[in-house]
């Protein structure tokens, strides 16, 4: 049973099932690339609990080296097909690489990935592996997308979804190529009808030289999203978490 979610910022979530502990998609550092972070660092001893890393997609803000070296060698790593061997030649260990479709069982805690619609590279080394999601847990069923854009088949998965955490936008001023909007993450609300959902990928990377600005885009998000909830989708609860905050479902 689900018993804690931690918003870690970004797109990267704990999921405390009985003590079995699963994070989606780990980007601690506070910089990456030209991305400086506006959130605090994450509890080392957090981190060193974790069991089990669900990754995306390889974009740099989602698939780190050294936040993924900051878990430990404890957690197994799951990454899309075609991503091992670059996590190998990293030196991280303990990995499976997963294919769109495919279901295994960890920690009795099983795990299904689903279609995500994002950009499948990463500029620019090149490596190419597919974008997905994953379905998380049995009795309370977590749904984590990564980055992607809405897709019809996203109807095929209502009624299975108690917690969806949605991305509702990317990280800088405008909201980038394939990624949902406050808009766009309400809308798909419609389609996956989950009991609640917890926005994310906000409030945590800004493009350096922007912080200083107080860009509404880097705070407003989460709250555009829970309006146009709260009128696409009334039945679903909205629950905002600022980076480092947890709620139970």
């Amino acid at each position: 049973m689900l018993t804690n979610i931690t918003f870690l910022g970004h797109s990267t979530v704990i999921l405390d099932f009985n003590g079995f502990k699963v994070i989606t998609d780990p980007v601690f550092q506070n910089r990456i690339i030209h991305l400086g972070r506006t959130a605090p660092v994450p509890n080392q001893e957090m981190l060193r609990k974790v069991d089990l890393v669900l990754i995306s997609h390889l974009h740099y803000d989602h698939l780190d080296m050294p936040s993924l070296r900051m878990l430990g060698e404890k957690p197994l790593v799951c990454v899309p097909k075609g991503a091992g061997d670059f996590l190998r030649k990293k030196k991280i260990p303990n990995i499976r690489e997963l294919e769109v479709g495919e279901e295994f069982v960890i920690g009795d805690i099983p795990i299904r990935t689903t279609i995500a619609r994002h950009i499948n590279t990463r500029h620019p080394m090149g490596i190419q592996a597919e974008c997905m999601g994953y379905l998380i847990g049995d009795q309370v069923t977590v749904y984590f997308p990564g980055d992607t854009q809405i897709f019809p088949e996203m109807a095929c998965l209502a009624d299975r979804i108690d917690v969806a955490l949605m991305p509702v936008w990317g990280w800088g001023p405008s909201l980038g190529r394939m990624h949902m909007g406050p808009k766009e993450a309400a809308q798909a609300l419609a389609l996956l009808k989950p009991k609640l959902a917890i926005p994310i990928h906000w409030g945590t990377y800004i493009p350096i030289g922007l912080a200083w600005l107080r860009p509404a885009f880097h705070s407003i998000p989460p709250l555009l999203f829970a309006n146009f909830a709260a009128k696409d989708s009334p039945e679903v609860e909205v629950r905002i978490l600022k980076p480092g905050e947890s709620t139970v479902f």
